[in-house]
């Protein structure tokens, strides 16, 4: 079966430019020219969809937070301007896997889609071939159902925060630095920018800690990199 592509962009030359490269490479494309559309059009069959920022009636980042609670296992890239830094920001900050900028090259755009699908199947294989679970501290990494929970509560968790997490709670208490996440996650070949890795971290913080502006658990180690603390 194709991975389903979903493409949110009102341009209609630049949609087309897009379905036309991913269509020739037998992904399953469904197009949106507004965010009421896509948000229509999504279901759980989606793999992967790409979010134009700006748009006639509802923005892409508010699309992408819609996504993201009704579809915690969806990949989503945004497609953001030319030097609009804190679209990148936004975006990523809404629940997106990541970013591209325009104008984007075919290769650009096909490298993410095929980097975003890796993540996404790795973490799906690990559902079905490990039972393992990782307790750390008050976390529990389930391995078998990419859950985590602190204190037995679950905490929802996007596909590329799961991977950060359990590359981080696998090597507690050890600093990993941002190069080495961002080539795990994200893979040597990937062309965006490491405050990626910087925007998804502060974003788990929110999600794992009392107070995300003093971290007893995810903590920055200056000029190195980020530590899963816990003590022994």
């Amino acid at each position: 079966m194709s991975n389903k592509i979903l493409i949110l962009e009102d341009e209609k030359s630049i949609r087309s430019f897009m379905k036309i490269k991913l269509r020739a490479l037998k992904y399953d494309v469904i197009e949106a020219e507004n965010g009421n559309e896509a948000l229509k059009k999504v279901d759980g069959s989606v793999d992967i969809a790409l979010l134009d920022v700006m748009l006639p009636d509802i923005d892409g980042f508010e699309v992408c937070r819609r996504l993201r609670e009704g579809y915690p296992n969806i990949g989503i890239i945004m497609i953001t301007a030319k030097g609009q830094d804190d679209d990148k920001v936004v975006g990523l900050g809404s629940g997106a896997d990541d970013y591209l900028v325009k104008p984007f090259s075919p290769k650009e755009l096909v490298a993410r889609i095929e980097a975003l699908l890796r993540r996404i199947n790795r973490t799906i294989n690990k559902q079905t071939a490990d039972t393992n679970l990782i307790k750390n501290g008050p976390f529990t990494l389930d391995m078998n159902k990419k859950v985590l929970r602190k204190e037995d509560v679950e905490i929802s968790i996007t596909p590329t925060e799961y991977e950060i997490i359990k590359l981080l709670i696998n090597n507690a208490n050890k600093t990993v630095s941002r190069d080495e996440i961002l080539d795990r996650v994200w893979g040597k070949n990937y062309f965006g920018d490491i405050k990626t890795v910087d925007v998804n971290i502060r974003r788990i913080r929110r999600k794992i800690e009392e107070d995300a502006s003093n971290p007893i658990y995810l903590k920055t180690v200056w000029g190195h990199g980020y530590m899963w603390s816990i003590d022994k």
